[in-house]
Order: C-alpha cells, then sequence, then structure tokens
C-alpha cells in the first residue's frame, strides 16, 4: 500500500476494490470520493439512478476516474439479491465493503417483503448482502449510530417495532442492529475483518420527509458527510493489527457500545432470525 495520496494497492500491486452502498449522497459520497481521492477504485451502489449518476460524476471530477455504478433498493430484498449477482459477475474480489446505506422512517412503514422499514434497509438488506458476498469480502465497514442506545430489539420478533411506532425507537433497534451484527460477524468469520463506527449526527438527506427534521438539519451544528465520513475512509485503509476485530469506532477511537448492543447471546440470536427473515442458511 503505497502513501496517503498514492495508488492503495495491496501485496499483489493490485488497486483495491472498495464498494459503498447509499453512495448517492451523504456519508457515502463523501466516503466514496476520499477512498477514490486516495487511488481506490470504488463502486457505488444507490437507488435513484439520477442521484447515482451524479454522484459518479462528483467522484469522477475530484479522482479522475468514473466509478462503477450499481442501483439497488434496500427496501426490496430482491433487489438486494440482484445486486449481489451483479457484483459476484463483475468482481472476484472485493477487498472493502462498506455497509452504509440506510434510512429512518419517520412514519409506521412495512416493506414489500414484509418488515418495518428501518429493520430492513438498516439491518436486513446489508446482513442478507453481505451473507451473499462473504467468500470473496476481506473488510467490512458498518455504518451504525450512537442511536443504537434507543434500541428494544427482540430477535423473536422483529417487526416489533411497528407496534407503537415509534421513529427514534425504530431507528436504534436496526443501529442496534448493526452493532450485534458485527459483533457476530467477526466470530462466525475469523479471516474477515469487520468494524461498526458512528459517523456522529451529520447533516444528510436524512429526514427530508419531514419539514421540521429538513430545517433543523439545514440550521443546527451537525457534522457535514465529509466529517461523518472520516471514521469509515480511516477503518477502510487503517492495519487491521491496530484495530479490533467487531470492534466499534467513534471518532477512529475504540469505544464500548451500549451493553445491549455488546451481547453476544443476543447477537447470535440476531443472526439465525436474520438468516431465516431473509432466507438463507444461518
Amino acid at each position: 500500500m503505497t502513501g496517503v495520496n498514492g495508488p492503495v494497492e495491496d501485496l499483489t500491486g493490485r488497486r483495491r476494490l472498495v464498494v459503498v452502498t447509499g453512495a448517492s449522497s451523504g456519508i457515502g459520497l463523501a466516503a466514496a470520493v476520499r477512498l477514490a481521492c486516495r487511488g481506490d477504485q470504488v463502486a457505488l451502489v444507490g437507488r435513484d439512478p439520477a442521484r447515482l449518476q451524479a454522484a459518479a460524476e462528483r467522484v469522477r471530477e475530484n479522482s479522475g476516474e468514473r466509478p462503477e455504478l450499481f442501483r439497488a433498493d434496500f427496501a426490496i430484498l430482491d433487489d438486494v439479491r440482484r445486486l449481489a449477482e451483479q457484483l459476484r459477475a463483475t468482481y472476484d474480489r472485493i477487498d472493502v465493503l462498506a455497509n452504509n446505506a440506510g434510512a429512518i422512517a419517520l412514519q409506521r412503514l412495512t416493506t414489500v417483503d414484509g418488515f418495518e422499514m428501518s429493520i430492513q434497509a438498516n439491518h436486513l438488506a446489508p446482513f442478507l448482502l453481505t451473507n451473499l458476498l462473504a467468500d470473496r469480502v476481506d473488510r467490512v465497514v458498518v455504518t451504525a449510530s450512537g442511536a443504537h442506545r434507543f434500541g428494544a430489539l427482540d430477535p423473536d420478533d422483529l417487526n416489533a417495532p411497528l407496534r407503537g411506532y415509534r421513529s427514534t425507537i425504530a431507528y436504534g433497534t436496526s443501529k442496534q442492529a448493526n452493532v450485534l451484527f458485527t459483533v457476530e460477524a467477526a466470530r462466525r468469520w475469523p479471516n474477515m475483518s469487520v468494524y461498526s463506527f458512528h459517523p456522529g449526527v451529520v447533516r444528510t438527506r436524512f429526514g427530508n420527509d419531514s419539514r421540521l427534521v429538513a430545517i433543523g438539519m439545514r440550521f443546527m451544528p451537525f457534522r457535514s458527510p465529509e466529517k461523518g465520513a472520516e471514521t469509515l475512509v480511516w477503518l477502510a485503509n487503517q492495519d487491521r493489527a491496530r484495530l479490533v476485530d467487531g470492534g466499534y469506532y467513534v471518532d477512529r477511537r475504540l469505544r464500548r457500545p451500549y451493553r445491549k448492543a455488546a451481547d453476544p447471546h443476543l447477537a447470535a440470536r440476531l443472526w439465525e432470525a436474520s438468516a431465516k427473515a431473509v432466507g438463507i442458511g444461518d
């Protein structure tokens, strides 16, 4: 691997490939730009074709290279399955999978697959994608959140937040699942490095359906997407010997998540429930 601004290569001299989900805007786009400028080959995954094209142009303008684009809506599990097939057909190795795509549902929403929107978009979809690509991924970085402290995960009922719906609980539960996924993935896949991180409170497109939230995102002192992406980029590039597999990071430092997101027994139960929910072997 060469210097900070030079090409990033593995020990064979091959450029690293980084797949970034949720790359059309916000943290994902900021990370993709930064990684491409470092010399990584980046592939962008997004839901909206027009915004995905605009993101690709921004990456090209900053790095000089146009990234590969893949469209997928994480609210549709069949889209995730097609995405995995496309990535497998295109790449024989993925050095870093940045599971960054996510959503916050301000109202009670159920996906076409029958799951509460937040738990599917933020956990079940990336869980499925990572499992379908696990044999060719070297490192996974998961965009979690300090909001996991609001989580109330019940592996026996992933749709529990739909009853008496509160967006903060649903979102927090999905982020609790992100951290638990990281814990269990590190145990199950010892040859893969897996980390999660809290990006801070970032000004993104989250909550655009709410006028109040949109106003707050515009005027409150939130972090920029570039600042929020710093730990993602750092985890994607840091020597794994200096990181803790399954660790949860905040501002490039290892932190202890709330107990509800670090319980290995709960993590194992969530994995089994998630595997059943998306129709794969556990």
